[in-house]
């Protein structure tokens, strides 16, 4: 179930950031005039597909966000760290004992 969840999270990520690349920037085109989307006769209508992508990229948002939540519920309902890897041999303590440090006595100051 987890490594289908990280496939969905991938995938809703390739796929948003694809959506925010084909929206008309601020002088119009965007990566999507690239490809020949930018006329009149394109796909999507005179007007483009600026409302189309706006509503796919909420709810694409919306689906990463989701898979985000459900991946770390799931990461803290296991009670296991981000960082822990399956299958890594965790490093092997020492048994003997430390050695502990002679203690050295302090200066005596020198009688009057």
């Amino acid at each position: 179930m987890s490594a289908f969840l990280v496939t969905i999270h991938v995938i809703v990520a390739i796929l948003l950031i694809g959506g925010i690349l084909l929206q008309p920037g601020a002088k119009g085109g965007g990566l999507g005039a690239a490809f020949g989307g930018g006329g009149a006769n394109s796909a999507f209508g005179a007007r483009g597909a600026a409302p189309f992508l706006a509503k796919l990229t909420y709810w694409l948002a919306a689906g990463f966000m989701l898979t985000s939540l459900i991946i770390e519920i799931k990461i803290v309902k296991d009670n296991r760290s981000v960082l822990d890897k399956k299958g890594v041999v965790k490093a092997v303590v020492p048994t003997t004992p430390a050695q502990t440090p002679v203690p050295v006595p302090a200066p005596v100051p020198p009688a009057k």
